[in-house]
């Protein structure tokens, strides 16, 4: 018996389940970075995207029960991979007028990941008819985004003249 080509729903399932992860693993990282932090702005910026974040993993059981599967993640090496470059910057910068802007890299790098993730999903829900959950895409990509700017910000604001 010849097994079915996977499909785009397959696809859809299987991103969503990484990007569902991805979320849980930064819920977890995002405490740690902001008390690395040294500028008060970058930390209140981290602890903000932490409730965010924790949304944003509310927002995804939603797709999945829009969908009809139970909210399960699926081992994301990407984000275990950049979660692990922003453990190094913060033990090998610790202490140095690089650490924030070290932060923010980090942080940008997630941030980016999470944007191709979900951009990727919200046009995949569209092809696949899933109305609801490209708005609930949407609303998420709209944060990110947002998250990204400041970043950007504090970035070119301050952190990155200190660390120079």
């Amino acid at each position: 018996m010849a097994t079915q080509p996977k499909t785009l729903d397959d696809l859809f399932l299987d991103t969503l389940k990484d990007i569902y992860y991805a979320e849980k693993q930064i819920v977890k990282a995002l405490p740690k970075m902001a008390k690395a932090a040294t500028s008060p702005d970058l930390k209140k910026a981290f602890e903000k995207h932490r409730d965010e974040t924790e949304a944003h993993v509310e927002r995804l059981g939603e797709v999945f029960e829009l969908i009809g599967k139970a909210p399960r993640g699926k081992t994301c090496d990407a984000i275990l991979g950049i979660i692990e470059e922003g453990k190094g910057i913060m033990e090998e910068f610790e202490g140095s007028p690089a650490l924030d802007a070290g932060l923010i890299a980090a942080a940008q790098a997630v941030e980016h990941y999470e944007i191709s993730r979900y951009g990727t999903l919200k046009a995949w829900a569209q092809q696949l008819g899933h109305k609801d959950a490209v708005a609930l895409f949407e609303q998420t990509l709209g944060e990110e985004a947002k998250t990204d700017q400041l970043l950007s910000k504090l970035g070119m604001s301050g952190s990155n003249k200190r660390a120079a």
